[in-house]
């Protein structure tokens, strides 16, 4: 059995397949745990849903977390596209790929899905999460605000039960992240920023191994469509 974990999706369905079936070569034993921002601003964020569910049904241990693109989604299937902090071109990406007019007929069963969603998860050795905690509070398990969308904290080991740190949300350089696992780093970003493959740094989806730390790196081959360039 093996254990991996992967963030940051972003709609780019094809590089997740390509990821899970090719590289990780997942098998039901497995555990592979997916940590938040499945959808928006790539191509396919319907595709990838369907993919993970597809899984999830063929008795595959595949566990997702909330990110706040995935919350935010869901937010606009109430309010409409005034929830979404996308481009217009973005935006028209989403509703084609779920074949909508508008984000309030988000089909119920995307809906239901999203709104099951775990804001963090405890494993024996690790905490998951989507983007981090704030552990300037005494209780860094209520502010599920910080779990979708803290940037720029320190961890603090004892709140944490001494366990590592697994997260994503913030994009990060293939090299930054090489680096955090090589030298064990009690917290490491694994978003590598896939989604934005224009970006020389960034346009990976990379998968880390909890146990043996190897770390399986599959670029973007949802490529071309229209994405805002990260700074």
């Amino acid at each position: 059995m093996a254990r991996y974990a992967l963030t940051d999706v972003h709609g780019c369905s094809q590089t997740l397949k390509a990821l899970v079936l090719d590289q990780l070569r997942l098998q039901k034993p497995d555990e592979l745990y997916i940590l938040g921002d499945l959808v928006n601003k790539g191509p396919d964020s319907k595709g990838v849903i369907d993919f993970i569910v597809h899984l999830q049904k063929q008795h595959y241990n595949v566990q997702c977390l909330r990110g706040n693109h995935d919350q935010m989604l869901l937010k606009a299937a109430i309010k409409g596209e005034s929830a979404l902090t996308l481009t217009a071109q973005e935006i028209e990406l989403v509703l084609e790929s779920f074949a909508i007019r508008d984000f309030e007929h988000l089909p119920s069963k995307y809906k239901s899905f999203l709104k099951e969603l775990p804001y963090y998860l405890e494993l024996p050795d690790y905490f998951l999460v989507h983007a981090g905690f704030d552990f300037k509070q005494s209780d860094i398990f209520k502010d599920k605000d910080a779990m979708l969308n803290i940037r720029g904290y320190k961890p603090n080991t004892a709140k944490l039960k001494g366990k590592r740190l697994l997260h994503g949300h913030t994009p990060t350089a293939l090299h930054s992240i090489k680096k955090s696992v090589s030298h064990n780093d009690y917290q490491i970003n694994l978003d590598a920023g896939c989604v934005y493959y224009k970006n020389a740094s960034y346009g990976n989806l990379v998968a880390l191994n909890l146990d043996s730390q190897e770390l399986f790196i599959q670029p973007n081959l949802d490529r071309p469509y229209p994405v805002a360039r990260k700074s």
